[in-house]
């Protein structure tokens, strides 16, 4: 774009200051032939003599030349023939004998340092061609004014060309000390370096990218610490049970004379080992299906319904625990979602409130429509969970083993589970301690638009 600007900077006012004088040479020279032509118009016939005494009177010094032809297209005057050889010769330039055929004639070039220009026209008499005035110029000063022109047009370009281009190298230096930089950061996170961060706080297109790029890397970082934290949460609550299991066993092999009491409690120690296994392995299956973003089929469902078919499926839990499980359930309660997610948020809620409460206790379970949302309360009598680990609860293989019944050996997966299922369908989960003790979770679900039940 500059180059182009450049060469239109040269090219256009040289041009047009060219085409200007051109135009000044073409009027001021006709008029001039104009002249000469009305003062010659009163001669019948062009003669030498009388023809000079005419031009004497008209003489212009700037014009180069000067000729005055009859209608034989003779000259019968030259002002630039001092011996007047040429008085009575052919006039031998085709301006004339353009002027001669009854034509106004002009023609002009700059070349050479000079603006070389020719004019000629007819001289009439009472109607009749009776010869023609052509009148030539050579100017020197104002070729040498044009070409003043552009040689400081020139210079100005020369001078603006090497400062674009530095002023181009700069920012091209700079750009690409900018992207080489975010380039890098780029491959510093895709290598595995999430710490990698990205110095540049410039507020153009390339700042934008940048900022982009380091919020990327710290939500690549989070990820990467919850996904290593799980890995190994997940690899030790594996471990445990395997090697119970492992040990039990290899008791049971290397004692052969072990009876047969001691060997039925140790398998089932390991049955009791291997179902815990399961439940964890169950459960991270079903975390990683809640992670994953596979869309199952939804349907609007009873959460009554659901609530109801969970509570039942609990009371030998609860009767095992001696726990008394109550519930009021509100009817048209409708959800769109998938009913096997549904049935595990109850189902691990009211589990949970089981197995964390006290001997005698109660569990009750609330659910009801309020507004455009659904809202299901699990109350329990347990002994609740101090204030300020309450929002840690639902972070996975957590476990507040110290302030719940010690005796149980949870996965601490079911209340991850039950928040990422909520999320997952707009819905939101609350937990906190209820004044009376125990703990009291809140779960709110959409309801499903009435249009939809239609």
């Amino acid at each position: 774009m500059i180059l182009g600007c450049l060469i239109a900077m040269n090219v256009f006012p040289v041009v047009k200051s060219r085409d200007l004088l051109f135009e000044s040479k073409c009027s001021s020279m006709l008029n001039q032939a104009s002249l000469y032509a009305s003062s010659l118009s009163s001669l019948n016939v062009l003669q030498p003599g009388e023809v000079d005494k005419v031009m004497a009177l008209l003489d212009d010094q700037r014009l180069s030349r000067v000729i005055v032809t009859n209608r034989e297209k003779r000259i019968v005057y030259d002002n630039t023939d001092l011996r007047s050889d040429s008085v009575g010769a052919l006039a031998s330039e085709q301006e004339v004998a353009l002027a001669l055929a009854g034509n106004n004639v002009f023609y002009s070039q700059l070349k050479a340092g000079a603006v070389s220009s020719r004019a000629s026209i007819p001289v009439l008499s009472r109607g009749s061609i009776i010869g023609a005035v052509f009148l030539y110029e050579y100017d020197t000063a104002q070729a040498a004014l044009i070409d003043s022109l552009r040689r400081n047009l020139l210079r100005i370009s020369m001078v603006t060309a090497v400062f674009a281009l530095l002023v181009g190298l700069l920012l091209g230096y700079l750009i690409s000390r900018r992207t080489r930089s975010i380039l890098t950061g780029i491959r510093g996170i895709g290598a595995g370096r999430y710490d990698t961060r990205i110095s540049d706080n410039g507020v153009d297109e390339l700042g934008e990218i940048s900022s982009e790029v380091n919020i990327l890397a710290d939500r690549l970082q989070q990820i990467e610490g919850v996904r290593q934290r799980f890995v190994s949460d997940a690899s030790h609550e594996l471990k445990t049970p395997l090697a119970a299991i492992t040990l039990l066993s290899d008791s049971i092999v290397q004692n052969d004379g072990m009876d047969k009491a001691t060997v039925r409690e140790f398998v089932y120690d390991i049955g009791r080992e291997a179902e815990r296994l399961a439940r964890v392995t169950q459960q991270l299956q079903e975390l990683t299906k809640l992670d994953s973003k596979a869309r199952e089929l939804r349907e609007d469902v009873d959460l009554g319904r659901v609530a109801a078919e969970a509570m039942k499926m609990l009371q030998t839990l609860a009767v095992q625990k001696d726990v008394t499980l109550s519930s009021t359930l509100a009817e048209k309660c409708v959800v769109h979602a998938n009913p096997d997610d549904l049935h595990q948020i109850i189902f691990n809620l009211v589990e949970n409130a089981i197995k964390y409460n006290v001997t005698g206790g109660r569990v009750n379970l609330l659910l009801f429509q309020r507004e455009n949302t659904v809202q299901l309360v699990v109350d329990d009598t347990g002994e609740g969970v101090p204030p300020e680990k309450l929002g840690s609860i639902f972070d996975r293989f957590y476990r507040v083993d110290e302030s719940r019944s010690g005796e149980q050996s949870g996965s601490g997966l079911g209340l991850s589970i039950v928040y990422d299922a909520v999320r997952k369908y707009g819905g939101t989960v609350e937990a906190s301690n209820r004044r009376e003790g125990g703990m009291r979770f809140q779960v709110s679900f959409p309801a499903a638009a009435e249009k939809k039940r239609k």
